[in-house]
């Protein structure tokens, strides 16, 4: 609890039966919630389970508190003030509690495993993964498994909500999450696309509670299949692009922006794929240097550009909408449909 909360640690006590020594008092900003800078605030209770001395850790505010075997399931936020100015502070006139429960955590809780990706869930993904590469986890590679299930999941249902990948917006942060993935599926050996392999499996464990994958699994299929066919021509070629702008740099060392740049705008090797490629040569990137090239970049082009066309455009649209009619949209009954080209401008 927040250490000025007396009456939370009152309750605590009184309704749960808590000792003393099993409520710590935390004096920093973590026990505190706040929208902002002004807004409705409150003080926290944070609810953690002790699994046991087998897994290194201690309690909150110990010298351990970074360890695995006190895990925070369940957060209370009492929203009870609202702070108006950075020094004013008042009583809102109805307080409310905010819950908050780790719907994962308890699953690993009641399942007795000791982390969310040993529940039922992840486990299935990650054997149906083990599966089609054709070895399971061992220590090493564990990592890479359970980046594949998380964002085989996150990846599925961005699809079915209408998310695809793109070079901006949320299609650009599908595509990372995506990549992500696919890179830790050519690290494990996967000779092939490894994704779409995985999706039946998704709908399996996930399709009864959310039938939006059994109604989006082709879509979804098809579009992990494109895209990961795709980003390992990307993959390979950037590999072998990297590895020899780097051939002669060690750990410790740190790869200039301007040659992590030209990887990212040349040839669509993305950043955080350098950053990961090298990290396990514990070589770190220049991000300033990145910074510095990207925005050198914008300014030659906006120094070029001459107008993008779009009235010129809208002239040519107009006067073909005109002649040949509007084209009817079908998307939200239909992913295909025939169609006879009009015009070609």
């Amino acid at each position: 609890s927040y250490h000025t909360d007396d009456e939370a640690a009152g309750f605590w006590k009184k309704i749960a039966g808590f000792s003393d020594d099993r409520i710590i008092r935390i004096a920093t900003s973590d026990n505190f919630w706040a929208m902002g800078d002004t807004g409705p605030c409150g003080p926290c209770s944070e609810i953690f389970i002790d699994r046991g001395e087998h897994i290194w850790g201690g309690p909150p505010g110990s010298p351990e508190e970074d360890g695995d075997r006190f895990l925070e399931f369940w957060n209370l936020v009492f929203m009870q003030y609202e702070q108006v100015t950075k020094e004013e502070r008042i009583d809102l006139p109805r307080p409310s509690i905010d819950t908050g429960m780790g719907l994962e955590r308890m699953a690993s809780i009641l399942q007795g495993v000791e982390s969310v990706f040993e529940t039922d869930l992840f486990r299935h993904l990650i054997d149906a993964a083990s599966s089609a590469i054709g070895h399971g986890p061992d220590k090493e590679t564990v990592a890479s498994y359970r980046v594949i299930a998380d964002h085989l999941r996150s990846s599925s249902f961005l699809v079915a909500d209408g998310v695809l990948p793109s070079n901006e917006g949320r299609g650009y942060v599908l595509r990372r999450i995506m990549r992500r993935a696919m890179r830790h599926a050519q690290l494990l050996g996967a000779n092939e696309p490894l994704m779409w392999k995985l999706v039946p499996a998704l709908v399996r464990e996930m399709g009864q509670a959310y039938p939006e994958l059994l109604r989006g699994e082709q879509l979804i299929t098809e579009t992990l299949k494109l895209e990961e066919t795709r980003f390992r021509k990307t993959l390979v070629r950037g590999l072998g692009l990297l590895s020899e702008a780097t051939e002669t740099l060690h750990a410790g060392d740190m790869l200039d922006g301007e040659t992590a740049f030209k990887l990212y705008d040349t040839y669509g090797f993305p950043l955080d794929l350098t950053q990961d490629a090298l990290r396990q040569r514990s070589i770190s990137v220049d991000l300033a240097g990145f910074t510095n090239a990207m925005e050198q970049q914008k300014a030659e082009a906006r120094k070029h550009w001459a107008g993008s066309g779009d009235a010129a455009t809208e002239t040519i649209w107009f006067s073909v909408r005109e002649k040949a009619g509007a084209t009817e949209f079908l998307g939200y009954e239909t992913e295909a449909a025939e169609g006879i080209i009009q015009a070609l401008a």
